[in-house]
C-alpha cells in the first residue's frame, strides 16, 4: 500500500521511501519503521501526524512512499 491510499484516521508504518523528496523526508522524520497517521486531506494534498508534527504531502509524491 502507498501513502495515498491512505484514508483520514488510518495509522501505518513507512517502509520504503522512493520519492524524489526522500532527503527533505528524512530530515522531518519520515524514516522507514516511522508510524503515520492521515489526518487531514484536501483537494490533492494531505496532513499527516508523525513523530508530533503534522506534515502536508502532494498525493504525487506520496505515490513513492511504501507502507504496511
Amino acid at each position: 500500500m502507498y501513502l495515498n491510499e491512505l484514508r483520514i484516521g488510518d495509522i501505518k508504518t513507512i517502509k520504503n521511501i522512493k520519492s524524489k523528496l526522500k532527503k527533505r523526508l528524512l530530515d522531518i522524520g519520515m524514516v522507514e519503521g516511522s508510524n503515520i497517521e492521515c489526518v487531514l486531506k484536501s483537494n490533492g494534498i494531505k496532513g499527516y501526524l508523525i513523530k508530533g508534527a503534522v506534515i502536508a504531502i502532494r498525493d504525487e509524491d506520496c505515490k513513492e512512499i511504501l507502507v504496511v
